[in-house]
């Protein structure tokens, strides 16, 4: 699984209207994409610290896919004018945990 994450800025006074339109407007179209298994907007609890986009992927090929055909863009530009720093893109691949029970 691949995870992308996007750090960005949000001025206090633009986080309700941020988490609307990205609620509202941006997680329905990334859900929609090929490959898509979740998005979601993580909300700092520090109000110093950016917010983060997560979306998660089936493999690297859809989440390239996605921002190869401009979407990622268009979709960072409806909410760009909130941006106070950012975006910052990331990418991760997930790593598969085993939990050890110990005796």
């Amino acid at each position: 699984m691949i995870c992308r994450l996007t750090y960005f800025g949000v001025h206090p006074k633009d986080a309700e209207e941020l988490k609307k339109t990205y609620n509202e407007e941006v997680v329905p179209i990334i859900r929609s994409q090929k490959g898509n298994m979740g998005a979601w907007l993580l909300e700092p609890t520090n109000a110093q610290d950016d917010y983060i986009s997560l979306t998660e992927w089936i493999t690297q090929e859809d989440a390239d896919a996605y921002e190869s055909s401009g979407t990622y863009h268009e979709l960072v530009n409806r909410v760009r004018g909130r941006f106070i720093s950012g975006p910052l893109l990331k990418t991760y691949t997930a790593v598969d945990s085993k939990i050890i029970a110990t005796a």
